[in-house]
């Protein structure tokens, strides 16, 4: 009891965090987030729902539901974030429309009472009469001074007043504008509100009908990770072997990493030093399944060991290299598939689930180089990539090293 009670307590703590950090973030990082977020919901239209597919699986379909679910809740949550930093911004430039309205009003009655002054001694007789009327040159020239400051003092708030003017209405054109984007945003809102009812409908129908076929769909679902266990003792054990034959030709009895030459370390300092600026290995895609132990998105209880992360592509899709290195291995895997293992110093990136490759064991190969034509599934019309990360036999969190988009 006491362990769910800090359970919930962390998860608490947790959502907190995250609220505040997204509270403290400006009205154009959330305007970019919105925008980021809204890409991103097309891509998981197009990738994962508008494939061609030649028979439907319940238990796809629902992860696909679930990953636009989460999507388009962020999406609510950071339009709402946004409509509510617009209101801030509202609330600010009403309260400073309000002093710029006293401050005009106050300037005009000044400048208009001073005008009217003006005017009533304005002949240049009055202004001659005023200047030799001095008892003295020094009384004379104090006047003409203080003749010339009030028509500079007078020009001055004339200038003020116009000025003032357009700062007033830019104000109003920006606070008209604000509203009008709240508006949209607010709105906007609605409508996503109205997609995700849609969507929480079917998910709901998606799981009744797994319910009825659970038995069938947790074997499939064993079976998929048995395949995925398999294919991560073939690459461990390609990696063992090349670390154990790298040691051999050195001399190295017993090591759980290569032994380097110059030139390979060199190389390992500079994949090193590009952790975080990495390029995706495919041109464009979203991540669908992410690294390391994680709940299943159906089965509550089980659990998924992602050894790398799942990329969604377009169909026809090449794999490509993310740093300069040499092709360690190529392993062909069921039904044909292929995957790439590329060295970089004593860093494996690994490429799984290609169709086909255009590259040879041996080979060097440059950043951004197509490796392989990435497999389509004909049954889900799905195009993935599976990529791994490690740095001898310890696997990486591959999103920590590639750029964020």
């Amino acid at each position: 009891m006491m362990k769910k009670r800090r359970y919930i307590s962390f998860l608490l703590l947790l959502f907190l965090t995250i609220s505040a950090a997204a509270q403290n973030k400006s009205r154009k990082q959330l305007e970019s987030d919105r925008k980021r977020i809204k890409k991103e919901i097309k891509m998981v239209n197009k990738l994962l729902f508008d494939a061609q597919k030649k028979e439907k699986s319940a238990l796809d379909d629902l992860k696909n539901l679930n990953q636009k679910i989460d999507v388009r809740e962020q999406l609510i949550t950071t339009i709402n974030l946004e409509a509510k930093s617009l209101s801030n911004e509202i609330a600010v430039n009403e309260k400073e429309v309000d002093r710029l309205t006293k401050k005009l009003t106050t300037l005009k009655e000044d400048y208009a009472a001073m005008i009217y002054k003006s005017y009533k001694s304005k002949s240049q007789q009055s202004k001659t009469m005023f200047l030799f009327s001095s008892k003295n040159f020094y009384q004379a020239f104090k006047r003409l001074k203080y003749m010339n400051q009030y028509a500079s003092f007078r020009k001055k708030q004339g200038e003020e007043v116009v000025v003032l003017t357009n700062q007033f209405q830019q104000l109003k054109d920006s606070l008209l504008f604000q509203k009008q984007l709240k508006d949209t945003l607010l709105a906007n809102e609605e409508v996503e509100k109205l997609k995700i009812e849609e969507d929480k409908k079917s998910q709901q129908y998606l799981i009744s009908q797994i319910k009825k076929k659970e038995k069938k769909y947790k074997k499939e679902l064993r079976q998929k990770q048995e395949e995925e266990k398999k294919i991560a003792e073939r690459i461990d054990k390609i990696i063992k072997d090349a670390i154990a034959k790298s040691n051999a030709k050195k001399g190295v009895k017993k090591s759980n990493g290569f032994s380097l030459t110059p030139e390979a370390k060199a190389l390992a300092v500079r994949f090193e030093q590009n952790k975080g600026k990495l390029p995706w290995p495919v041109d464009s895609g979203l991540i669908v399944r992410k690294f390391g132990k994680q709940p299943h998105p159906i089965y509550v209880g089980n659990f998924i060991n992602s050894t790398g992360i799942h990329i969604a592509t377009n169909k026809g899709t090449n794999a490509e290299a993310i740093f300069n290195g040499e092709v360690l291995a190529i392993q062909t895997q069921s039904e044909g598939k292929k995957s790439v293992l590329l060295r970089h110093g004593n860093y494996i990136s690994v490429y799984n689930n290609l169709e086909n490759t255009y590259v040879s064991v041996g080979e060097k190969v440059k950043t951004g180089q197509a490796l392989g034509k990435i497999f389509t599934d004909r049954i889900t019309g799905k195009t993935k990539l599976i990529f791994v990360l490690s740095k001898n036999t310890t696997r990486l969190n591959p999103t920590s090293w590639i750029l964020k988009k």
